[in-house]
């Protein structure tokens, strides 16, 4: 029965494990997505203020001392624009550069973002078919079935018989 219980938990935690890059690929996909269309909106900022003789600085700087409301507040949105850009670069050449294991450990870091967010509400399941995807499933499985295993152990203690010691 145990080893029926420790089986079951080690499947399971295969088939979650072996999702991770499938998850990893889409958050990556999504991530390059967000980088590229910031990307162009910052370029063509940049291309209106040279238009203009500006350059990025200045063009802020005018949105800044602007007397109406929604020039004052455009220069927010496109600081705003550049900071989101720069990190979400700087995520992506992370995760690029990232092994594996470097990846599962940063995990947390794709859950929390709005990215990781949408990643997650659109998710795909997709069989795992790459060496990643094995090793993750294999992992998992030894995983799930040593805890599950252990914790079969640990609860049937109290039930166990004891035999007395002779002497």
């Amino acid at each position: 029965m145990r080893r029926m219980i420790a089986g079951i938990g080690g499947l399971g935690l295969a088939v979650v494990l072996s999702q991770f890059p499938e998850y990893a690929q889409q958050y990556t996909q999504r991530l390059g997505g967000a980088v590229d269309e910031l990307r162009t909106v910052t370029q063509r900022f940049d291309r209106e203020a040279e238009a203009a003789g500006l350059t990025r600085q200045q063009a802020l700087e005018s949105f800044r001392t602007a007397t109406d409301t929604f020039a004052a507040g455009q220069e927010l949105r496109e600081a705003e624009n550049f900071r989101r850009l720069e990190e979400l670069n700087a995520a992506l050449t992370r995760i690029q550069d990232a092994g594996p294991v470097e990846r599962l450990q940063s995990l947390p870091d794709y859950v929390d973002t709005d990215i990781g967010q949408r990643t997650l509400e659109n998710y795909v399941w997709a069989v795992p078919f790459s060496v990643e995807g094995i090793l993750y499933a294999g992992g998992g499985f030894i995983l799930g079935y040593l805890i599950l295993s252990g914790l079969w152990r640990f609860a049937a203690m109290p039930f166990r018989k004891r035999y007395p010691a002779y002497r």
